[in-house]
């Protein structure tokens, strides 16, 4: 197992990736795409547990997860793996059977690949699958904060005696205006540290 650090790049990389696969030349082959695809490999293990903490430490973008067809148990080493990191992962794999697939869904996986690997696909995967995971974490947030907003869209309504629509408009301009997640502004609104002087317009 290591943690890999490319002296060599010339600005930043596309994407800084963990190959999980004890299989050394498939690693190979997937570090060649990667690397012409314009990303960078932060770190190369066997798919075990304790990569982890490697991926903790040096905190790639995107983990590739490759369980070998002799590893009977690393398919369900998966979704115990992304239960422990904060970044998407994609399976690469020859084998279609339903246990490896049911693992996969399991651990959440946002793209997949089959072996033997083609590096033109190498690229979209992992653009697409970071696409989905910043989502899906988005979206998330999203309702995570939803309390908070309608709890300052119920003080600007009494407040400023705006209707809902009037209220909500107020917070996402301010959003907008500011370059904050609805839910901070939200937060600042109910703290009595948003000022309520303007109202932007159009949101009467």
């Amino acid at each position: 197992m290591r943690a890999i650090r490319n002296m060599f790049q010339s600005g930043p990389p596309r994407w800084r990736v963990a190959i999980l696969d004890g299989d050394s030349s498939s690693r190979a082959v997937l570090r060649a795409a990667v690397e012409d695809a314009g990303g960078v490999v932060a770190v190369e293990a066997p798919l075990r547990l304790d990569a982890v903490a490697v991926m903790k430490e040096t905190r790639p973008d995107v983990v590739v997860m490759a369980p070998s067809l002799s590893g009977a148990r690393e398919p369900a080493l998966m979704p115990r793996i992304t239960a422990e990191i904060d970044f998407p992962a994609v399976l690469l794999t020859r084998d279609t059977d339903r246990s490896v697939v049911k693992q996969a869904n399991r651990a959440g996986v946002m793209g997949f690949m089959l072996k033997p690997l083609r590096a033109a696909e190498v690229g979209p995967t992992l653009d697409l699958a970071l696409a989905r995971f910043r989502e899906i974490r988005r979206l998330q947030q999203a309702r995570a904060e939803r309390p908070l907003v309608d709890q300052a869209k119920g003080k600007l309504m009494s407040d400023r005696q705006l209707t809902e629509v009037e209220a909500f408009r107020w917070l996402r301009r301010h959003a907008m205006d500011s370059r904050q997640r609805m839910g901070d502004v939200a937060r600042e609104v109910l703290a009595g540290e948003r000022g309520f002087r303007a109202v932007p317009e159009g949101a009467r």
